[in-house]
């Protein structure tokens, strides 16, 4: 137990929308110097684009999953409902969506969504391995979150437009 005292006390704070924060490398290094090597596996599987539910995931990890799961699952119905006209009452937890102009506001909004969730479920875990996983998680969406580029992203929606309206 005290090795999550000793890991959990050097890590920076998370903030959402703050850059200052340890790389997913750097942290994965430093956890594997104190956790043992059944701790280290369940927590290096931790990534918020793995949605299969392994045995043994601890449950922290499942509910994250879960969430994921329910989150994409309106947001293809949501998505289908549009495409084909069709009116969709939105779900609580995206009442929000509507008001964001841009696909890149509304990639934030859910990554915040996201953010949110992680926050809640860390009440109770502060120096256990479910705390660490959730951090990990939140380091991955920062990593996201820190990763788009206005410019490249407009480049790149050009470039779809042009081939669906050649295709």
């Amino acid at each position: 137990m005290d090795k999550y005292y000793y890991l959990v006390a050097q890590l920076p704070f998370l903030e959402f929308g703050k850059e200052s924060y340890i790389s997913r490398q750097e942290f994965l290094e430093e956890a594997k110097r104190w956790l043992n090597e059944k701790e280290f596996s369940l927590l290096s599987q931790a990534d918020i684009n793995n949605l299969s539910l392994e045995e043994g995931y601890p449950e922290v990890l499942r509910e994250y999953i879960e969430f994921e799961r329910e989150l994409r699952q309106k947001l293809a119905s949501l998505r289908k409902a549009l495409k084909k006209g069709q009116d969709y009452s939105l779900p609580e937890i995206l009442k929000s969506l509507g008001k964001e102009d841009t696909p890149l506001e509304i990639e934030k909004y859910l990554l915040q969504l996201r953010w949110r969730f992680i926050e809640e479920k860390e009440v109770g875990h502060y120096f256990d391995l479910s705390f660490l996983i959730l951090y990990f998680l939140k380091i991955q969406i920062l990593e996201r979150l820190f990763t788009f580029n206005k410019e490249k992203g407009k480049v790149k929606f050009n470039l779809l437009c042009k081939v669906n309206l050649l295709g």
